[in-house]
């Protein structure tokens, strides 16, 4: 009879000890650590007769062949995921209670062309359907399975004979082999396990909904993270109707994608073209606005950022950004006033970048300035006028990465102006949008209030 072993694990990150303490001394949390069965007896390797065929093999010599990939009906997803799902890969979609995991995964499954399975430990058939019924009016190949645990999912897996298996959620789910509740550290590691031997060995991609903790991070062990091949983020406020989803790690694909939806009442729509979102559609000229090129992964978008400057009622001046970072404002307000003699040093100085996005892109410096400068002199700037460029701290307009995409998505957008730094190499090719350029912000200034 092999020996149970026990071990203690904090249930907020994972961290294991000995025996049981009130505070882990990892993540600090209170009565979190319980006890749990870690294994039962183990051989040493040494002893063990391996029965893999697999040997060591050079990398000349390894025969590689690209396979095809899955791919959804939901463009957003197949980019965020590389250009579609991979067979036999193991993806973690993790998000907010409530900001639509579900919603867009069984979206999603009722549009494959796919024999899909879709297994619910937190929803009967019932509520399933109702929601189904709500996104869509036809139902393809998607059948829903309610079961948590893992043994009997895999006997009507085995049975069925699915070409996509999607799990909602992983912290639902427990195997007969571990004697601790659903959603425990043990059972999410092994349930996982399990699922990740099914996936390699059929080649059969299967995607897990994650809940996530407080903080933010997806519940369970920080090992489950490193044991799938993708993990996708879905964000966005509740209070909003726009979502957000990023991959955060991808085996088979950049990390810099996002795809951006639309929260409405028959499910998620895509948004194309984010920039429909971010820019205002007010066809009034209004001071204080600027438009930016930006890139967010490999996708350009055209953001609106609102600048707000008057005196300061009280002793020390107000510096306030929505979505953009404080010290870089304070930095853009030194360079203006040493280098372009704005005296801004007495002046309350609001930022806003518009859509709820934050931006870390240093492309959008040059809008900053501009619309902080239209909103001081309370002279708006043209709607056809955009911008694409990093300011340096001696006043000199810098020259930004992937100009060309942000020179396309402009012209594509209408804009009739783009200014960008005299130091961006351009190649030759006659673009519709005039392109103004720059190296010191006084050429700005003069371009935009004569």
């Amino acid at each position: 009879m092999a020996k149970v072993k026990t071990s203690f694990y904090c249930q907020q990150c994972g961290a294991q000890y000995a025996k049981w303490q009130g505070q882990c001394s990892s993540c600090k949390a209170w009565n979190t650590i319980a006890e749990e069965v870690i294994s039962t007896d183990k051989k040493d390797w040494k002893t063990t007769k391996s029965k893999s065929k697999q040997k060591p093999i050079l990398v000349k010599d390894i025969k590689y062949q690209q396979e095809p990939r899955l791919l959804t009906q939901n463009k957003e997803f197949n980019n965020v995921l590389g250009g579609g799902i991979v067979p036999g890969s193991l993806t973690l979609l993790g998000g907010e209670p409530g900001i639509g995991k579900s919603t867009l995964l069984l979206q999603i499954a009722l549009q494959l062309p796919f024999k899909t399975l879709y297994v619910s430990g937190e929803e009967s058939q019932q509520q399933i359907k109702m929601r189904a019924e709500r996104i869509t009016t036809s139902f393809s190949n998607c059948y829903i399975l309610t079961e948590t645990k893992t043994q009997q999912i895999f006997k009507h897996i085995e049975n069925f004979e699915p070409e996509i298996v999607i799990i909602d959620s992983i912290q639902t789910l427990h195997s007969d082999y571990i004697e601790s509740s659903p959603g425990s550290i043990s059972q999410i590691r092994e349930c996982t396990s399990e699922l990740i031997k099914y996936a390699k060995e059929s080649q059969v991609p299967v995607i897990l909904i994650g809940h996530i903790t407080k903080e933010g991070s997806i519940a369970g062990p920080k090992i489950l993270e490193h044991m799938v091949d993708t993990v996708l983020q879905f964000e966005g406020d509740r209070n909003h109707v726009y979502r957000i989803l990023r991959a955060h790690k991808n085996r088979f694909g950049s990390t810099n994608e996002l795809g951006i939806y639309e929260m409405q009442g028959n499910g998620l729509r895509e948004v194309n073209n984010p920039s429909e979102i971010l820019i205002s559609s007010s066809k009034e000229n209004l001071s204080g606005t600027a438009i930016a090129a930006t890139l967010e992964g490999m996708r350009p978008l055209m953001i609106e950022i609102q600048a707000l400057v008057s005196t300061a009622v009280y002793g020390t001046p107000q510096r306030s950004t929505t979505g953009y970072h404080a010290k870089r404002l304070n930095m853009l307000l030194a360079v203006l006033e040493k280098r372009a003699g704005f005296r801004l040093g007495a002046k309350d100085v609001f930022l806003n970048i518009t859509g709820g996005i934050s931006v870390d892109d240093p492309a959008i410096d040059l809008a900053v300035i501009a619309a902080i400068l239209s909103s001081n002199e309370d002279i708006a700037i043209e709607k056809n006028i955009c911008f694409a460029a990093e300011v340096g701290l001696a006043g000199e307009i810098r020259p930004v990465t992937r100009i060309e995409q942000r020179i396309l998505e402009a012209e594509k957008l209408g804009f009739s102006y783009i200014l960008i730094s005299k130091e961006n190499k351009i190649a030759d090719k006659k673009y519709h949008i005039k392109i103004e350029k720059a190296g010191r912000i006084e050429e700005v200034i003069s371009f935009l209030f004569g």
